[in-house]
């Protein structure tokens, strides 16, 4: 008798837990899953979008065709489910005898569904062809990008002064002025003598360049040489803004910017790449940055080439027979690559037309 209360407790605590596995099958398990679902995506968007930036430069660099491939949704689904069984069986009679059974599974399944959506057609002549508005470029330096930088990234020529270009194609060095004319921008900037302002015309918006009234002498002085440089009214406090090569006044300033496919080739002529490469006509020679009056300047990112895997790249990707990176312990270079990345999210106009061209389940 004893026996059977022992085996007959242990039945019922058998069909206790797996009630308790089948309650637990039934609770809810997004929550739980946001916090680290979203960071672990975020990160490995994050880096895939670094090493398709960088191996899309690279190729440009030894004249191969870019391929941009979005990810437009990623759509994550999660199943848990139990089961449990339990049963006795008890004879009195003629002999004492119990039995039981017990039994349970678990099952979980994760399927996140990734899709692709490659950037082609009107998409891409919209992204990649496309030349960034100067009035974003004008909101980038008002939101406190230098606008040296913002300049020499973004502009091919203001009021006729030409930016340096290393296309191979159509290369060419920047004018002597406009190195000078970006550095007493800088000094501008850096004073807060410099603004932007939006008016609404008739027909549509005018972007204006405004230099606030008073500053000091050296401020001023830069002022009036930024004004004899680009031909510009010494008078005046407002210029407009607009697109093209040459202004129809001396109250306006004509930019001509760049496309985002411009702007990846430039960079790409300044990769590093190994002398063999170009001994063996694989490569153009590295273009080398030049003020326009032979003295050299600064690069502003620089990729380094190795036969080995890098050990502490800030990004890295294989391209050939080679490793192409950028040192995390370059703070300048990283920063400029993240603004490049900056830019190209600024110049992507447009949803996600039409059906998902590649959708990859993961089980």
């Amino acid at each position: 008798m004893v026996r059977e209360n022992i085996t007959f407790r242990a039945v019922v605590a058998a069909m206790l837990v797996c009630l308790q596995l089948v309650a637990a099958g039934c609770a809810g398990v997004g929550p739980a899953m946001v916090n680290r679902d979203r960071f672990d995506y975020t990160k490995a968007l994050s880096d895939s979008w670094k090493s398709q930036m960088l191996v899309n430069i690279v190729k440009l660099r030894y004249g191969d065709a870019p391929v941009f491939l979005d990810v437009s949704s990623v759509i994550t689904s999660y199943e848990i489910s139990s089961r449990g069984n339990a049963g006795a069986s008890f004879k009195f009679d003629p002999f004492y005898e119990t039995g039981g059974n017990i039994g349970g599974d678990i099952f979980s399944a994760n399927r996140p569904t990734i899709t692709y959506s490659p950037l082609i057609g009107e998409k891409f002549a919209r992204s990649m062809m496309a030349p960034v508005p100067p009035a974003a470029i004008l909101s980038l330096v008002q939101s406190g990008y230098p606008v040296d930088l913002v300049f020499r990234v973004l502009v091919q020529s203001v009021n006729g002064v030409r930016n340096s270009y290393g296309g191979r194609a159509a290369g060419f060095p920047a004018d002597p002025e406009f190195f000078p004319l970006l550095e007493k921008l800088r000094r501008i900037q850096r004073s807060g003598a410099i603004g932007l302002r939006v008016q609404k015309t008739k027909q549509d918006e005018a972007t204006l360049l405004v230099f606030r009234g008073k500053t000091s002498e050296e401020i001023e002085a830069d002022r009036l040489e930024v004004r004899r440089i680009l031909g510009l009214n010494p008078e005046a406090l407002e210029f407009r803004v607009v697109y093209g090569l040459l202004p129809s006044d001396e109250q306006e300033i004509a930019i001509l910017s760049r496309s985002m496919l411009q702007i990846l080739v430039d960079f790409a002529s300044r990769i590093e790449v190994p002398d063999a490469d170009v001994e063996e006509k694989r490569v153009a020679p590295t273009v080398k940055d030049d003020n326009g009056s032979g003295s050299p300047v600064a690069s502003l990112i620089r990729v380094h080439s190795s036969l080995q895997m890098p050990e502490d790249a800030f990004v890295s990707v294989p391209y050939g027979h080679r490793w192409f990176w950028i040192d995390d312990r370059d703070i300048q270079s990283k920063q400029i690559f993240s603004f490049l990345m900056f830019i190209f999210t600024l110049v992507e106009t447009g949803g996600k037309e039409g059906a998902p061209v590649v959708t990859v389940p993961v089980r």
